[in-house]
């Protein structure tokens, strides 16, 4: 027997499996290699505190006491503001904001703790130190977040075994991205349905012994086609055996919301979705944006575009320079939504525009394609009425027309209207030509809603940009 051979044997005596192969017991050491996940996150604990200690070395001369609260504050930040809890889905526009939020809480510490201690060190030296540690934990986050997809990739390592229970839309967009986005490290072993569906690896009930037999590491289960009972069976079943269970909803097409979980005692409470700018916090720093944006817009931009537009418009027809109409907004509640006028005067103002529009002129047709119309709305912004992003403020003729027949349409309102918004960057602006085209705008819109953070704000600002310049077909 070749040294191989007795590695192996020997193995077999601690591996809770009888008659495993030669091969199987191969794969299971050394091609599944998703249980080294557990050591990422110490060792970005390290790398980081290593960083921060160094970066505080060079840049405040600090004694070793208070490079030990230094220290202690970023892992205390970490635990509240739950920094690490970074999964393989996250994206990278989260990863930056929770290490934003990180960076700045502890900068605000340091600050508060040299002023208690009253440390020798000028305030210079701590932004010096907040802007080394902000630039350089960014770069390596960011650079560490693309090595990891392009690992997975080229190496098929660091991958989760997984498998569908249902087949409906909803597990075939889910498998979609499974096949389509390698770079996540999820590896998509098959479908189980009652269905008689074609590919399928067997029925519900046989999903079980394929679990038991198969190295799996996540279920995700379609709740449309599973009884209480199976439910119940997949919940004790995955404990059992240690398997990830995780439920898509039965959403009738459209979208999930975020569920929050309360306690009230010991009574668990799911909230139907959990708004982030709902948080007070949250809010303030938004407004705060917006009011830098619209200044910054109305002082260098609209300050010599106003003139400049309104003889341009009145040169070629007579009227206002600027349209106002009344759009519902937060909260469905009236406002006068400004732009620059785009349209010979009529009596259709509640109609919106369509395709090659009679009613559009000829400096209509450019400023709209170009969303030059759009801009007197920081005017809005500034009065607190809009947002600089947010979902786009519909006609009251709209509202009437989609509130009770698209399913969560209205929820829109939560938030204040925006000058842009996720759904206008992902095509999704213009007129409402298909039933289709109501359902994914209120789709983005709800999914902006319920995951909004100020990068979010800044990338939907800088796409809208980029898709001006570009030209968009529904820009008309």
């Amino acid at each position: 027997m070749s040294v191989k051979d007795h590695f192996y044997s020997d193995l077999q005596k601690f591996i809770p499996f009888q008659q495993i192969t030669h091969k199987k017991l191969h794969e299971y050491l050394f091609m599944n290699t998703a249980s080294y996940s557990k050591f990422i996150r110490p060792l970005l604990y390290i790398i980081d505190l290593f960083v921060i200690s160094s970066l505080a070395d060079l840049c405040l001369y600090i004694s070793i006491v208070d490079l030990v609260f230094i220290i202690a504050f970023w892992i205390i930040l970490s635990i509240f503001l739950s920094f690490y809890k970074v999964y393989r889905f996250t994206k990278i526009t989260a990863i930056v904001g929770l290490l934003s939020k990180q960076i700045i809480v502890l900068v605000l510490l340091i600050f508060s703790y040299l002023y208690i201690t009253h440390a020798s060190i000028h305030w210079t030296d701590v932004i010096h130190y907040f802007l080394s540690i902000f630039l350089v934990l960014n770069i390596w986050r960011i650079f560490l977040y693309e090595v990891f997809k392009k690992y997975r990739i080229i190496t098929g390592s660091n991958y989760r075994n997984v498998i569908v229970i249902g087949a409906n839309d909803l597990t075939g967009k889910l498998v979609s991205f499974f096949d389509t986005m390698p770079s996540y490290g999820y590896k998509f072993k098959g479908f189980f349905t009652d269905k008689g569906v074609a590919d399928k690896l067997g029925s519900i009930e046989e999903s079980f012994d394929y679990m038991a037999s198969h190295a799996i590491d996540e279920v995700y289960c379609s709740v449309s086609e599973l009884s209480d009972h199976q439910l119940k069976q997949f919940i004790e079943f995955c404990d059992i055996h240690m398997k990830n269970l995780k439920f898509l909803p039965d959403n009738k097409e459209l979208f999930a919301k975020n569920l929050h979980l309360n306690y009230y005692d010991l009574i668990p409470v799911l909230s139907l979705r959990k708004i982030p700018l709902d948080d007070t916090l949250n809010s303030w720093v938004k407004r705060i944006f917006d009011v830098l944006i619209a200044v910054i817009v109305l002082v260098c931009l609209l300050s010599w575009l106003i003139p400049l537009m309104s003889i341009i418009i009145k040169l070629e027809s007579r009227g206002p320079v600027f349209f106002r109409q009344n759009r519902p907004g937060i909260k469905e509640k009236g406002f006068y939504c400004y732009k620059f006028r785009s349209m010979q005067l009529n009596a259709r103002s509640e109609d919106s525009a369509s395709r090659n529009d009679a009613r559009v002129t000829k400096v209509g047709k450019f400023i709209r394609r170009t969303s030059i119309d759009e801009l007197p709305q920081f005017i809005n912004v500034l009065l607190g009425d809009m947002s600089v992003v947010g979902p786009r403020p519909h006609l009251w003729k709209q509202n009437e027309l989609y509130g009770t027949k698209i399913s969560k349409y209205m929820v829109r309102h939560f938030v204040k209207p925006g000058i842009t918004g996720l759904a206008q960057v992902k095509g999704y602006r213009g007129g409402i030509e298909t039933k289709e085209d109501i359902i994914n705008r209120t789709k983005y819109d709800i999914f902006y809603i319920e995951n909004w953070s100020l990068l979010l704000d800044i990338y939907i600002m800088v796409q809208t940009v980029f898709n001006v310049f570009k030209g968009e077909e529904n820009a008309y």
